[in-house]
């Protein structure tokens, strides 16, 4: 003979329930986490970049990798090296190095002459 039932709902109705103390305890560590995590997502948010823009003799090029993104940062004699290598190549690491370098001061009448 077919009847409907409701299965499971004998075992749901006299389940264990909390405390108001356990209840607080809850609502307090939750707080917690989420406090936690709008700090992080604040602090992501405003930190700035460990090397900054190039500048003042200093080259900084984000280049993709197959972790999604690698900065390489030279100063002083390395970025002139960096950058004359890059005026004198044309692939694509060079590519991404010209405006960089050019944004440093290491323009590509600088480097050469040095």
């Amino acid at each position: 003979m077919y009847s409907k039932t409701s299965l499971g709902t004998d075992q749901l109705s006299d389940g264990p329930s909390l405390s108001p103390r356990a209840k607080r305890i809850l609502l307090v560590v939750a707080g917690v986490v989420v406090a936690a995590l709008v700090a992080v997502g604040v602090y992501i948010a405003v930190s700035g970049d460990q090397y900054g823009p190039s500048a003042n003799g200093c080259v900084n090029v984000t280049i993709p990798s197959s972790t999604g993104g690698g900065t390489l940062h030279y100063c002083g004699e390395r970025a002139k090296s960096f950058c004359r290598t890059a005026y004198a190549s044309d692939d694509r690491l060079s590519q991404f190095a010209r405006p960089q370098c050019a944004l440093a001061g290491l323009t590509r009448d600088k480097v050469s002459a040095s």
